[in-house]
């Protein structure tokens, strides 16, 4: 695994539960600001990874559940973030702004 999944696995998982981030926070984070693609491909291989990684927890920018073709079933994403408290109507998480959880504010490099 190259170094920069194995950050983003290790950012993801220090985001509290009931709390969400963006891929693009992420890779602002790790000093990356143009790599929230590259963010996104390591979600999609974070589902075998152990420690387990909760990936469910990173969406776009806007709270958009534009990762769940990812898990199996794709529901699975959104049951996951409201079995946590999150609420989610049509792909979308409420009171984003709430959830949000940035990594620049409440992590240290």
């Amino acid at each position: 695994m190259n170094k920069f999944y194995s950050d983003v696995f290790e950012v993801v998982r220090l985001i509290p539960q009931g709390r969400a981030t963006s891929y693009g926070a992420i890779a602002k984070y790790l000093g990356a600001a143009r790599s929230s693609r590259l963010v996104g491909y390591a979600m999609n291989t974070s589902h075998a990874v152990i420690p387990s990684v909760p990936a469910h927890r990173v969406v776009n920018r806007n709270g958009l559940l534009t990762g769940k073709a990812h898990f199996n079933p794709p529901e699975r994403m959104q049951n996951r973030l409201e079995e946590e408290g999150v609420r989610v109507i049509e792909d979308q998480i409420q009171n984003w702004d709430e959830v949000f959880w940035d990594p620049s504010i409440h992590l240290i490099l």
